[in-house]
């Protein structure tokens, strides 16, 4: 903040520059005055002028900006603005409420809907706490000295975060788990200097086009290993790392709730040709699965939304990154680490140890462009995580299992109903088999409140042999009346 000395005030000479806006100080008689000077020729900011846009668009070989947008469909593009009505406020805030009461909530509407954003219980402590100014409206806390309180909640979080996934570093963070497994990716072709990253067929198929994106400029390819089709589990025999892998990675659960049973052997395959061993969590299954850690990953990745947040309409999201304590992987980490030091008079602080982006020192040599972090998602996390303790987290586990125990049970009960597909153990997500058309079926949902499972024939080209399938969730929020609606409405459907 620039202080402002009191004095009269005179006149200000501003400072021109070709290159860049300038902060100049005038001293006159009496005042000394900030003064930023906005010129023509910025770098890295965007330029309005239409002089500039004209020769941007000369020299793409363009004569207009339409070009520029030909990947949006011409039937959303208008070529004209709206006609809007004229409105006094309390007529639009009506309109507003109107709209948005078509959105369906939680509470007034029970949710169903697998494929890795899902409903959890928030409790109250956990908003009371993430709400105060203090952590709602910090941003990246570069100023040490005063955000410590930031610096300090992001500090317990990864404390938390590397306790309960048995790793011993965790950064601050992602933007959600595909982002953080592409970074882990990125992460594994630096120290390998190899360029192979191995998958397997039954990952999130949205989390595998998030990769492929990221290692299109990258020259990483990617290659799969199969799964088994009557358990759901990966094939440990299709498995056949090389020279060139960098990384082998492994979701558990898996995209279909199944719980692998050779996350062990698939870390020990890997470490076997050199590759480095990525396993994608979901944290809290933890409180029942065994931690990365223990099957032997070097970096961890996962969703931790649904560590005290909430949906919304798809985010915000967590994303987890952790690894084991090696140089060459804890100096290769994208976005930040927060550490704790002492002062010389010996007073404890919460400072950035590791920060290798691009905005910073490191430039072209940076781990990542990762810039905004979660922040208050993973001080969230950090609430809940410490509020449920281990013991909670088990509970909540346990009636999960339960609850998707009960459900596959009575829907495969049902006529025009399979499930579960794969014969192994669930947690919280299933497939459900039918020959009726899936699109219907959650149609008619809908008008009874109820969003069910999402339909694989949204992903086209992949789990075709599954048939005509869709992926069920349930969580702890769940309770017997709500699942046996369920039941009843697709028997109502069938």
């Amino acid at each position: 903040m620039i202080k402002e000395m009191c004095f009269w005030s005179s006149k200000v000479q501003p400072l021109t520059s070709s290159r860049s806006s300038t902060w100049r100080f005038t001293r006159t008689s009496f005042k000394i005055f900030p003064v930023l000077v906005l010129t023509t020729a910025m770098w890295w900011v965007p330029n309005s002028y239409i002089s500039i846009k004209r020769r941007l668009l000369r020299f793409l070989g363009f004569e207009n900006s339409d070009p520029l947008f030909s990947d949006i469909p011409r039937s959303l593009i208008r070529s004209k603005s709206p006609d809007l009505p004229s409105h006094d406020e309390i007529e639009v805030e009506r309109t507003f409420k109107r709209i948005m009461s078509e959105n369906c909530c939680l509470g007034e509407w029970k949710f169903f809907l697998g494929g890795g954003c899902w409903f959890h219980h928030v409790p109250a402590v956990v908003d009371e706490i993430s709400s105060k100014q203090e952590f709602y409206t910090s941003y990246t806390p570069y100023q040490t000295e005063i955000s410590q309180g930031a610096l300090q909640a992001i500090f317990e979080y990864q404390s938390l975060m590397a306790e309960l996934l048995e790793m011993d570093v965790v950064n601050a963070s992602h933007y959600e788990w595909s982002t953080a497994l592409a970074e882990a990716a990125l992460m594994a072709m630096r120290v390998t200097r190899r360029r192979e990253i191995l998958v397997p067929e039954n990952m999130h198929p949205e989390r595998m086009e998030v990769l492929k994106t990221y290692l299109f400029g990258a020259d990483g390819r990617i290659r799969t290993y199969s799964f088994d089709r009557r358990r759901g589990t990966v094939l440990l025999d299709s498995l056949d790392p090389n020279s060139d892998t960098a990384m082998v990675y492994l979701e558990n659960p898996n995209f279909f709730g199944v719980i692998e049973e050779e996350a062990e052997a698939v870390g020990e395959k890997a470490h076997s040709k050199g590759a480095l061993y990525v396993m994608g969590v979901d944290p809290l299954s933890l409180g029942i699965l065994k931690p990365p850690g223990e099957c032997g990953a070097d970096i961890a990745v996962g969703e931790g939304q649904h560590l005290g947040g909430y949906p919304s309409f798809g985010g915000p999201s967590l994303g987890i990154m952790a690894t084991r304590w090696d140089l060459r992987l804890v100096r290769q980490m994208p976005g930040r680490l927060i550490g704790m030091a002492w002062s010389r008079s010996g007073v404890r602080g919460y400072v950035m140890t590791l920060q290798t982006r691009e905005q910073h020192i490191r430039q072209e040599r940076a781990t990542s462009n990762i810039t905004t972090n979660e922040s208050l998602m993973a001080i969230r996390a950090a609430v809940y995580l410490s509020l449920m303790g281990a013991e909670g987290l088990r509970n909540v586990c346990m009636r999960i299992i339960g609850n998707t125990q009960y459900l596959i049970e009575e829907i495969d009960s049902l006529d025009k109903f399979e499930s579960p597909i794969f014969d192994q153990v669930h947690f919280r997500e299933f497939l459900v088999r039918s020959p009726l058309d899936w699109d219907l079926v959650n149609s008619k949902l809908r008008r009874m409140r109820i969003i069910g499972g999402l339909p694989l024939n949204r992903f086209e080209r992949r789990f075709k042999e599954l048939g005509n399938s869709a992926l069920f969730c349930t969580t702890e929020i769940h309770n017997k009346d709500d699942l046996d609606l369920l039941v009843n409405a697709l028997r109502g459907v069938s």
